[in-house]
């Protein structure tokens, strides 16, 4: 496991934060149990925010003709829409929410070329309703894959999310698996992918990026 390049810079300002108030609480309070406590607490909330910006070792699933989860989450929503923005067609929605205890990194579910990468300013709903797709600050990407068709994939952020990271570039060749781009503090992501596409996965279903098939040809 390492951490993710996003995290150093808040890492080191908790860590700072963190010690201050350790010093403080040490010279105003006389009473053990809550100088103790104070200690306790401050140690979690610092261990959550380097588990946070954690990248684990992993065997990747490569598959040219899958589909692979672009992040860590729940499955919360497989449903038929009109994407009217990017695709213009009938498509299949498969959203992924992500919760502030899962790794936030997002990988290319497929290799292709980036046409479209777009940020929107948007709300701050909480990622896992169904509105955040259409209402909250995001990032979208539309990929024409090596196979012929195009997918659309969308970070969302959530009510805590404070940044969308988007690494892609339009014009970009990407291979699967690739980082594309990293949200801090609770989001999802919606894979938007052609019809004909084979889903593998079901609602409620915890997904590994890199690893789960979540369709396939």
């Amino acid at each position: 496991m390492k951490i993710h390049k996003e995290g150093y810079p808040t890492i080191i300002l908790v860590l700072v934060l963190v010690v201050l108030i350790s010093v403080v609480v040490s010279y105003v309070s006389s009473i053990p149990l809550i100088t103790y406590g104070v200690y306790a607490v401050l140690i979690a909330f610092f261990v959550f925010i380097v588990r946070f910006f954690r990248v684990p070792n992993r065997v990747y699933t490569t598959n040219p003709h899958a589909i692979i989860a672009p992040a860590d989450g729940k499955i919360v929503a497989i449903e038929e829409i009109y994407e009217p923005t990017f695709l213009n067609q009938k498509c299949r929605q498969i959203s992924i929410f992500m919760s502030p205890l899962n790794v936030h990194v997002n990988r290319y579910p497929i290799s292709g070329k980036v046409l479209i990468s777009k940020h929107k300013n948007g709300q701050k709903l909480p990622a896992f309703n169904p509105k955040s797709s259409e209402l909250n600050e995001q990032t979208n990407i539309v990929l024409q894959t090596n196979n012929g068709y195009s997918i659309l994939f969308r970070q969302v952020a959530g009510a805590v999310a404070r940044r969308i990271v988007n690494y892609a570039k339009e014009g970009d060749m990407v291979s699967q698996n690739q980082e594309f781009g990293f949200i801090k503090f609770g989001s999802r992501v919606d894979v938007f992918i052609p019809l004909d596409l084979e889903v593998t996965v079901e609602l409620g279903q915890i997904t590994w990026g890199g690893q789960t098939i979540i369709a396939k040809q």
